[in-house]
């Protein structure tokens, strides 16, 4: 007869799961899921399944994917930093191997190198990759958790490392991107020659904006 011992692991860790041991009598059969009863079995793959679908809605309209090492984080810890991030960012933990089967065959796989180590997730809702990185900068910086640092992101198809951070935290809001580009066109030629030489994805929102105003001024 097979006897299931419960232990719980302390509340101080953001992701403690119950620990499930079973006792089993010598020359038993070995089920299917030798560590939980079928039943168990069931739910935990159904779990599993809800977090890759939970981990796909989130990609929806998501323009930053960010991958933080969150081991050590005390559950208060976290749940003070859920509270910081702005209503454009979601913060999702789960394992590894489920958020790399719901980003697998999609640019997002480029987060590849990140797969590795307890990770919390931050979904970007937003352009504005400043604005929606900052809280967690002020969080690690207020708490001195410098070995929590972000382990990777993803933002338009390219992986950015811990090192390459200040490009994303640095980056122009779409405000400034604006005028430089406004500024541009209504200059002599040869300024408007210089700002076409920014990435092709500034240029492109900027002349959007000049197309607004256009459009602005001639139904004012």
């Amino acid at each position: 007869m097979e006897a299931t011992i419960l232990s719980f692991s302390s509340s101080l860790s953001p992701l403690s799961h119950h620990q499930i041991v079973t006792l089993k009598p010598r020359n038993s059969k070995s089920p299917k899921c030798p560590s939980l009863p079928p039943i168990k079995c069931a739910i935990s793959r159904t779990k599993k399944e809800e977090t890759v679908e939970s981990v796909k809605t989130h990609l929806e309209n998501c323009h930053l994917l960010a991958a933080i090492n969150y081991k050590g984080l005390t559950v208060k810890q976290f749940q003070d930093l859920r509270k910081s991030l702005p209503e454009s960012t979601r913060l999702l933990v789960a394992k590894n191997t489920l958020v790399f089967k719901a980003i697998e065959g999609t640019k997002w796989e480029a987060l590849k190198p990140c797969m590795k180590g307890m990770n919390a997730w931050l979904f970007v809702n937003t352009e504005e990759i400043p604005s929606a990185i900052k809280p967690y900068r002020s969080f690690q910086k207020e708490r001195k958790l410098e070995d929590n640092d972000f382990a990777g992101a993803v933002f338009e198809g390219k992986f950015y490392g811990p090192g390459d951070f200040k490009a994303l935290e640095t980056m122009p809001t779409r405000a400034e991107i604006y005028a430089k580009m406004l500024g541009a066109l209504q200059s002599p030629a040869i300024g408007l020659v210089s700002t076409l030489q920014a990435p092709a994805r500034d240029v492109v929102m900027v002349l959007k904006a000049y197309v607004k105003k256009l459009e602005d001024e001639s139904g004012a």
